[in-house]
């Protein structure tokens, strides 16, 4: 599928999945750390963020890890996202997927890290610390 081998960066840090109801404000917490995401629907507030700043009683999904694509990344660029999924996807790793303007990240339950750094480098893709 990809040609070219990519060069990934592992985020420090376990990560969560939050969902807030659609008419909350964008909460302070949520924006501390070296990454974070929020995405506004109709239906949701959904934020992912550093496990540790999200207080009691907020409705999420804990014990994610973050690979970063190293950027930017073209937009006429095709099949990154594909080709990694598929690989994890025969390794029966599920992933959680967020892009940016210049790079996609790439969300994998902390049990499932080792597994999915050693896919990813068995295709020749570069994973750093």
């Amino acid at each position: 599928m990809l040609e070219n081998k990519l060069i990934m960066r592992l985020l420090k840090g376990n990560f969560a999945v939050c969902r807030l109801d659609n008419t909350e404000t964008i909460p302070s917490w949520s924006k501390n750390g070296e990454f974070f995401s929020i995405t506004k629907t109709s239906e949701e507030l959904s934020i992912v963020c550093a496990e540790e700043n999200i207080p009691n009683g907020i409705k999420c999904e804990k014990h994610w890890k973050v690979i970063k694509i190293e950027g930017p990344l073209d937009f006429s660029l095709i099949g990154i996202l594909a080709s990694i999924s598929t690989t994890l996807a025969q390794k029966d790793i599920s992933i959680f997927v967020i892009s940016t303007y210049d790079t996609d990240y790439i969300l994998v339950k902390s049990k499932d890290i080792d597994n999915t750094i050693n896919a990813l480098l068995s295709e020749g893709h570069e994973i750093r610390a």
